[in-house]
């Protein structure tokens, strides 16, 4: 796509005074889309690719994704992560099929070229072409030169356990990207505790991805859609929060604090999701066991741009990984971990509060549910537009439910890459 910046405007037309109206053609538009793919996955922006725990072994790897390019994450032999994009050199074959697994290289089906631990290829069926009557022919040119036809390799770097990577070899560092105040948020749920993996959920989301940052952007739903929100107290209007960004807006952090006393009916009133009878045979689920690295707060929810989610609700910890298929449409994968030291009781617990998540968490399948009906109604109307006016036009951190800041901060980043 050659999209120039002169076309946008025909078709997007977004006002600069206009944070909290979203044109809707910036979920649905194709060629939007693309341009997102280039100037947000593809450049200038760190993607996530996993946790050190789940390729532990010299030669373990997953497959995972960066927007829409297929990237493997492998455990090379210096004891290293490296990460190359799975598309062969060759004919561009998309050639690991596993979701992860362990080799000693990996080899393309169709020609059957190798490649090492580190994407460097390391040999290839007839290079120097077939003796026939006596003579060589065919093969490859005699300037072929291997080190020039590796894989595509990211850049890629770690921190506490936890593995990025991007296209773009010449990104500021990661530090850099997060900024001082999400680095604090990041580095106190991975701390340097070695991690160890609980299990994973996925679900496929039929909406444009930005919808799922901005759910996570928004804490005005959290205790109005959610019935165990609301009516457990784990996040509603009485909830002490705070809302924070970083510089550039890209990035965020909702945290907040457990209500434990019984919530005022004024809080409530009219809102359908509060059950007010609503006990549960098995308080485990929703129980706190403080933590000695909370420091206050019960939940937290990042969002670092522009596809993980890192939560910690109660004892639960995951990450959420958005990985777009079109305008219209997102995998979700969640990866629930605790800590290699934690005891039975601890892990247990963990696992059993994850049932708030995932695609039929008691919890999360609202969110599924309502970016569905979202994305059904943009297309219906694809020239109006999406209202996040809730708490004003500005793009300020905030410490009340009653706000949409963290979304227009979003969006007023977004509207800089793009350059709209």
């Amino acid at each position: 796509m050659n999209l120039k910046n002169s076309d946008i405007s025909s078709i997007i037309d977004w006002k600069p005074d206009e944070m909290g109206r979203i044109p809707l053609s910036a979920y649905v538009d194709e060629d939007i889309y693309k341009l997102e793919l280039e100037r947000i996955f593809y450049k200038k922006h760190w993607g996530y690719l996993g946790l050190d725990a789940e390729i532990p072994n010299v030669g373990d790897f997953k497959r995972t994704v960066i927007g829409e390019r297929s990237v493997i994450v492998v455990r090379n032999k210096e004891g290293g992560v490296s990460a190359f994009e799975n598309l062969c050199a060759h004919r561009r074959v998309q050639f690991c099929r596993e979701r992860d697994g362990n080799r000693q290289e990996f080899v393309c089906p169709y020609h059957q070229w190798m490649y090492d631990l580190e994407g460097n290829l390391r040999g290839l069926p007839y290079r120097r072409g077939l003796r026939v009557d006596g003579e060589l022919r065919g093969g490859m040119p005699a300037d072929f030169n291997m080190s020039e036809n590796g894989l595509t390799k990211l850049k890629v770097e770690s921190r506490n356990g936890v593995v990025f990577g991007s296209f773009d070899h010449d990104i500021e560092s990661f530090e850099d990207y997060l900024g001082e105040m999400m680095l604090g948020y990041f580095d106190r749920i991975f701390n340097g505790r070695k991690l160890t993996i609980l299990g994973y959920n996925r679900q496929r989301i039929p909406g444009n991805w930005k919808l799922m940052m901005e759910n996570i952007k928004d804490p005005y739903h959290a205790g109005l859609l959610h019935t165990w929100f609301v009516t457990f107290g784990l996040w509603r209007a009485d909830s002490p929060i705070s809302l924070k960004m970083d510089t550039y807006k890209r990035h965020a952090v909702m945290a907040g604090t457990r209500s434990t006393a019984a919530v005022e009916a004024s809080l409530v009133s009219g809102v359908q999701s509060f059950k007010e009878d609503m006990v549960l045979k098995d308080p485990s689920q929703i129980d706190i066991v403080p933590e000695d690295w909370w420091n206050g707060p019960t939940v937290t929810m990042m969002t670092l741009f522009p596809a993980l989610i890192i939560q910690q609700q109660v004892n639960s910890l995951s990450t959420r990984h958005i990985q777009p298929r079109g305008p219209n449409s997102f995998d979700f994968v969640w990866t629930h971990f605790g800590f290699e030291d934690d005891d039975k009781e601890m892990t247990a617990r963990r696992l059993k509060q994850a049932n708030l998540f995932g695609p039929s968490g008691y919890v999360s399948a609202d969110d599924g549910e309502v970016l569905e009906f979202s994305q059904m109604g943009f297309h219906t109307n694809p020239s109006s537009t999406s209202m996040a006016k809730m708490g004003g036009n500005d793009t300020q951190d905030g410490d009340c439910i009653a706000t949409e800041t963290l979304i227009r901060g979003m969006y007023k980043y977004w509207r800089e890459v793009m350059e709209v």
